[in-house]
C-alpha cells in the first residue's frame, strides 16, 4: 500500500494539567483539603505556608461581602526579578536546626517529663468471644477449630459461612482433618457464649437461642418459640391474622407473644467494640447565618491556610540566573527551581478559584432556595436542577456536580447535603410546578400521623395527594416511598 498525505481539520478539548488539577481539587471536601495541601507541600519545597497568616484564624467569620471583595484582589506571585535581595549575604544564617541537646537543661531533668495521654480500652466483638472460649476446658485440637469458627463469625454475631468450607479452611490451613458432625457440636458449645444468639446461621435461629435462654418464664415465651419455629415466614410478613387463627390466640394473648419476640436483638455482634470503628464526622464547607432577614454566607477555611511562593526559591532562582548560563548545572538547577515555582503558582491559583467556584454555586444555591434558608420548611424547597444553577452561575454542568458532591452546608435548622436542595419537579391541578422534596416531605408526614393498627396503602397514599392537588400516579408514590426508606403498609402494621 503506498505511502500518502492529507490534511483533516478535527475539533479537539483538551483539558489543561491546570484544569485537572482544578476539577480534582473541586471534588475534594473541606474535611480532606488539609491532607491534600500537605501533600502538596510536601513534594513542592517552592510551596509554603505564610507564617504570619493571623487571617485564617477567623476565615470562618467573613461576611459574603468581604469574601467576593478578597478574592477581587490578585494574588501577588512576584517574579525573582522583582528581589533585589543577595541570598549570599544571608549564607550564614542557614544553619541546620539546633541540636536537641543544645536545648535541654542537665540540672532540672522533671522539667522534660514525657506526659502520657490516656486512652480509651475497648473489648472487641472478636475478643469477647475469644476470652469466653479461653474457660473452657478443650485440647489443642479442639481448640483450634474454636477458634476457626469464631474467627468465621462475622461482626454482627452471624456465622453464615457453611460447614463444609470451615472443614476445607481447617484441612488447608491448619492441617486439622475434622467432620461436618464434629464441627456441628462446637457450633452449638459456641451458641451459649454471650452475648446470646452470637454465633447463629440465620436470624430465626438467632431468636430462638434467645428465647431458649429464657425458656421456662412463663407461657407467652413457650408461645413465642412455637411461632418463631412454625410460623417465622409469616411472622417476618406480618401476617398476624394467620399466626392467630393457628394458634387459637385471644388478641391479648398474641400481643403478649408479640411483644416477647420484639424484645430480642437481631444482632448480637452489632452493639460490641462500636466505638473501635471508624466514626465519620461531618466537616460543613459552609456556613449560612440569617442576620435579621438577610442571608449570609461563608465558606470554612479552616483547613486551606494561605499558601506563597517560598521566597528562598525565588532568591536561589535569581542567583543562579546571574551565574553562567553555558553550565549545564545552572541550566538544570534553573529549569528545576522554575518547574517547582510554576507547580506551586498553579496550585495556589487552583485553591483561589476552588473557593471562588464553591462560593459563587452555594450563594446561588443560597439566592434559589432563599425561602427554605429562612424557614426552614421543606414544602417551601423549589424544583432545582443541575442546569438551573449551571445557568445562572455560567459555569458546566458538570463543574456544578463536582461541588455538590460531597459537600455540606450548615445552617440554623441543621446540616445537609448539598444534593438535598436539588430536585425534579411535579405539576400541581392549577399548574404550578413544585419540588419532588416537598411531595416526599407530605408523604413521609401521612405516614407518620397514619394508625399502625391501620396503615395507609399506596391507592389511599395517592388519593390523599390529589385530595391536596398534586397529580401524582400511584406508582410514583410507591417509587417516593422506597425512596424514603418506608415499607409497604402491610410491614408497618402493628399490634
Amino acid at each position: 500500500m503506498a505511502l500518502s498525505q492529507s490534511l483533516q481539520q478535527k475539533l479537539l478539548q483538551k483539558l489543561s494539567p491546570q484544569q485537572i488539577q482544578l476539577m480534582k481539587l473541586l471534588q475534594v471536601p473541606t474535611a480532606n483539603l488539609e491532607e491534600r495541601i500537605k501533600e502538596e507541600l510536601e513534594e513542592n519545597p517552592a510551596l509554603e505556608v505564610t507564617e504570619d497568616d493571623h487571617a485564617s484564624e477567623n476565615s470562618t467569620d467573613e461576611t459574603s461581602e468581604e469574601f467576593e471583595s478578597n478574592n477581587e484582589e490578585e494574588y501577588e506571585a512576584d517574579a525573582p526579578d522583582d528581589y533585589d535581595i543577595d541570598i549570599s549575604d544571608y549564607a550564614n544564617d542557614f544553619d541546620d536546626d539546633v541540636a536537641d541537646y543544645k536545648l535541654r537543661d542537665e540540672n532540672y531533668p522533671e522539667a522534660e517529663e514525657q506526659k502520657t495521654l490516656p486512652y480509651k480500652v475497648e473489648t472487641s466483638f472478636h475478643e469477647l468471644l475469644l476470652s469466653q472460649l479461653g474457660m473452657m476446658v478443650l485440647d489443642d485440637r479442639s481448640m483450634r477449630i474454636a477458634e476457626q469458627i469464631v474467627g468465621s463469625i462475622d461482626d454482627d454475631g452471624y456465622l453464615r459461612r457453611e460447614i463444609s468450607s470451615i472443614v476445607d479452611d481447617l484441612a488447608f490451613r491448619q492441617n486439622i482433618d475434622a467432620s461436618e458432625e464434629e464441627i456441628a457440636d462446637m457450633i452449638d458449645k459456641i451458641q451459649r457464649f454471650d452475648p446470646p444468639g452470637v454465633a447463629a446461621r440465620n436470624l430465626q435461629e438467632c431468636l430462638l437461642i434467645q428465647l431458649q435462654r429464657k425458656k421456662g418464664e412463663g407461657r407467652e415465651l413457650e408461645i413465642a418459640i412455637d411461632v418463631l419455629t412454625n410460623y417465622f415466614d409469616e411472622f417476618t410478613k406480618k401476617h398476624y391474622d394467620k399466626i392467630q387463627r393457628g394458634l387459637n390466640l385471644t388478641d391479648e394473648q398474641f400481643k403478649d407473644v408479640i411483644g416477647q419476640i420484639i424484645k430480642l436483638n437481631p444482632k448480637p455482634g452489632g452493639n460490641i467494640g462500636e466505638v473501635n470503628k471508624a466514626e465519620s464526622y461531618v466537616v460543613p464547607d459552609f456556613f449560612i447565618f440569617n442576620n435579621a432577614g438577610k442571608l449570609e454566607l461563608t465558606l470554612n477555611m479552616k483547613n486551606a491556610p494561605d499558601l506563597r511562593i517560598s521566597s528562598g526559591y525565588k532568591d536561589m532562582l535569581k542567583e543562579y540566573e546571574k551565574g553562567n548560563k553555558k553550565d549545564k548545572r545552572q541550566k538544570e538547577a534553573v529549569l528545576f527551581i522554575k518547574q517547582k515555582i510554576d507547580a506551586a503558582k498553579w496550585f495556589i491559583d487552583a485553591i483561589k478559584q476552588r473557593q471562588q467556584t464553591l462560593f459563587n454555586t452555594m450563594h446561588t444555591i443560597m439566592e434559589y432556595q432563599k425561602e427554605f434558608f429562612l424557614t426552614g420548611d421543606e414544602t417551601t424547597l423549589r424544583p432545582m436542577i443541575l442546569k438551573d444553577i449551571a445557568e445562572r452561575t455560567s459555569l458546566d454542568i458538570s463543574t456544578v456536580s463536582r461541588v455538590a458532591n460531597s459537600k455540606f452546608v450548615q445552617t440554623e435548622f441543621g446540616t445537609y447535603r448539598l444534593k438535598f436542595f436539588f430536585s425534579e419537579s411535579l405539576s400541581t391541578e392549577s399548574g404550578e410546578e413544585v419540588s419532588t422534596r416537598e411531595v416526599k416531605k407530605i408523604l413521609s408526614d401521612l405516614i407518620g400521623d397514619e394508625s399502625k393498627k391501620k396503615p395507609l396503602s399506596d391507592e389511599r397514599l395517592t388519593e390523599l395527594l390529589q385530595e391536596k392537588g398534586y397529580n401524582i400516579a400511584r406508582r410514583t408514590v410507591a417509587k417516593y416511598r422506597e425512596q424514603l426508606n418506608i415499607p409497604v403498609a402491610r410491614l408497618r402494621k402493628e399490634i
